[in-house]
C-alpha cells in the first residue's frame, strides 16, 4: 500500500517519492499542515471505500501507522 500512497502523498506536499518511508512523520518530515491532512485522508477513504473515524485519525502520526490502520479497516 506504500507504493499507492506515495504519489497521492506527493500531490499535497512538495515531497520525492523516494523519500517517503513508513517511519515518515506526517506534520515534521513531510510538512503536511492539517487541512492538507484531512483531505489527503478524504481521498484514501473514497479511494479504498473506507471511513475513518476521526478520533483515530490523532494516531496516526506516520505512514506506517497509516497504513496499518487503513488496512485494518478493509478487512474489517
Amino acid at each position: 500500500m506504500l507504493e499507492q500512497l506515495k504519489p497521492i502523498i506527493c500531490e499535497y506536499v512538495e515531497v520525492e517519492p523516494e523519500d517517503i518511508t513508513l517511519e515518515s512523520r506526517f506534520i515534521e518530515d513531510l510538512h503536511f499542515n492539517s487541512y492538507d491532512f484531512m483531505s489527503f485522508l478524504g481521498e484514501i477513504e473514497e479511494m479504498l471505500e473506507v471511513t475513518v473515524d476521526e478520533q483515530d485519525v490523532l494516531e496516526l502520526d506516520t505512514v506506517g501507522k497509516a497504513i496499518a490502520y487503513l488496512e485494518g479497516l478493509k478487512g474489517a
